[in-house]
C-alpha cells in the first residue's frame, strides 16, 4: 500500500535527538530557541514561539490577541475541528463562512456580511497547503478593526504574492508527524507583534516571564528540546521537501483524467500538504476509496463532516447551511503526494485513479 503520508526520518534527525539526550538538557532550551529562530526566518517574521501542538498554537494565538468570552471569530467550516475548538476554548463563538469551490478555502466575498458588533477576528484556514486570498481579507480586517489569526497548520512555506503564510497576522502552525515540516507533535506561533509574541511566550509557560513569578494565568504548552531538534533538521530541508511535493503534484495533475484535479491560481505558492481530487457529482465516493485502496493506493478524506455539522457544534451555532462545504465534503479524496514517493508510485496512483473513472 502506498501510504497517504510518510514522515521522513533521516540520520540527521536521529543524530540531533541523540545530541539532546547526551546533553542532559531535555526540556525547552537551546534547541527550541534555534528552531524558533529558523522558523521565523522561514516565514519572514520577527518572532516564532514553539509550543506543544498546532491546537496549542491556535489557542494561544487567539488568547494573545485578546479574544474573550462572547466574542465572535469568523472562520471556515471546512477544516480540522481544532480550528473551531480553539475559539470555543476561550468562550468565544465560531462564525462559519462557506468556502470557495476551487480553492477549498474561505470565500472572502461572504466574510463581510457575517460581521456583527461582536466580531473580533477572522481566522482564515490555508487548507491543504494552499493560502487564502489574503488581500481582501486584510482589507476587511483593517476596515472593521479585526485581528487576523492565520490557521497555517498545513501551510508552512506556502506563499501568496511572494509573502509567506503566517506573516499576515498571527500565524499558527502544526508540526504533527504528517505535516510538511514535523517533529512528531508540536506547533509554532508566528508574529511581527512584540506584545503578542511576549504574551505567547508567557502563556505557554504558566504565565511566567521570570521563574516562579506568575504574571497571568498560563498553560504548560512548552516544546521539548528533543522535539525541537527533530524540527530544526526538518525546517532546514523545507525547500527540498516543498520542491518534491510540487513535482509530485504536477506529475499527478498531468496524468490524472476523469477526477477533478486541484488548480493553483497565479500568485500562489502551493506546498501540497494534501493533493485532493473530487469525484464527479453522483459518483460513489466510498466505493472510489475502496477501489483505490484495493489497488494499493492509500487515501484520506479531509474532511468528511464540516465543522458546523458536528453534533456539539450545531448546539452552539445552530442550523446553518454551508452548501459548498457540505457538497465538497462528499466529493473529496486526498491522494499520496509526499516526498518519499517514487516514479513507480506516482504511476500506480495515476493508473488506479484513471481506471476507477474508466469503469
Amino acid at each position: 500500500m502506498i501510504p497517504i503520508a510518510a514522515p521522513f526520518i533521516s540520520e540527521g534527525e536521529k543524530a540531533a535527538v541523540l545530541n539532546v539526550l547526551n546533553s542532559g538538557m531535555l526540556v525547552q532550551g537551546p534547541w527550541t530557541a534555534k528552531l524558533e529562530k529558523r522558523f521565523a526566518e522561514a516565514c519572514g517574521v520577527r518572532h516564532a514561539i514553539a509550543v506543544s501542538s498546532g491546537t496549542a498554537a491556535l489557542h494561544l494565538a487567539l488568547l494573545a490577541n485578546d479574544i474573550v468570552p462572547g466574542d465572535e471569530v469568523i472562520t471556515s467550516p471546512f477544516t480540522f475541528i481544532a480550528s473551531a475548538n480553539s475559539i470555543l476554548f476561550l468562550g468565544a463563538k465560531p462564525v462559519f463562512v462557506d468556502i470557495d469551490e476551487e480553492t477549498f478555502n474561505i470565500d472572502h466575498a461572504q466574510i463581510e456580511k457575517a460581521i456583527t458588533p461582536r466580531t473580533k477576528a477572522i481566522m482564515p484556514v490555508h487548507l491543504y497547503g494552499y493560502m487564502c486570498d489574503m488581500d481582501p481579507i486584510q482589507s476587511i480586517a483593517y476596515k472593521h478593526g479585526l485581528r487576523i489569526i492565520e490557521d497555517a497548520c498545513q501551510a508552512v512555506g506556502a506563499t501568496h504574492k511572494g509573502r509567506k503564510a503566517g506573516s499576515f497576522g498571527t500565524g499558527a502552525f502544526s508540526l504533527y508527524a504528517t505535516k510538511n515540516v514535523m517533529c512528531g507533535e508540536g506547533g509554532m506561533i508566528t508574529t511581527d507583534d512584540d506584545v503578542v509574541a511576549e504574551r505567547c511566550r508567557m502563556l505557554r509557560n504558566h504565565g511566567m516571564r521570570r521563574r516562579y513569578h506568575h504574571e497571568m494565568l498560563g498553560y504548560n504548552y512548552r516544546m521539548t528540546d528533543i522535539l525541537a531538534a527533530i524540527g530544526l533538521v526538518q525546517v532546514d530541508r523545507l525547500a527540498e521537501f516543498t520542491e518534491k511535493r510540487r513535482s509530485n503534484a504536477a506529475y499527478l495533475s498531468n496524468g490524472i483524467e476523469g477526477a477533478v484535479t486541484p488548480r493553483v491560481r497565479d500568485g500562489y505558492g502551493h506546498v501540497w500538504h494534501q493533493y485532493t481530487v473530487r469525484v464527479h457529482k453522483g459518483c460513489d465516493r466510498d466505493g472510489a476509496v475502496r477501489w483505490l485502496n484495493e489497488a494499493g493506493v492509500g487515501t484520506g478524506i479531509f474532511y468528511p463532516i464540516p465543522a458546523h455539522l458536528q453534533r456539539y457544534m450545531r448546539e452552539i451555532v445552530g442550523d446553518v447551511a454551508m452548501p459548498v462545504a457540505e457538497r465538497l465534503a462528499r466529493e473529496v479524496i486526498s491522494l499520496p503526494v509526499h516526498p518519499q514517493l517514487n516514479p513507480a508510485d506516482l504511476d500506480t496512483i495515476i493508473s488506479a485513479v484513471n481506471s476507477l473513472w474508466a469503469r
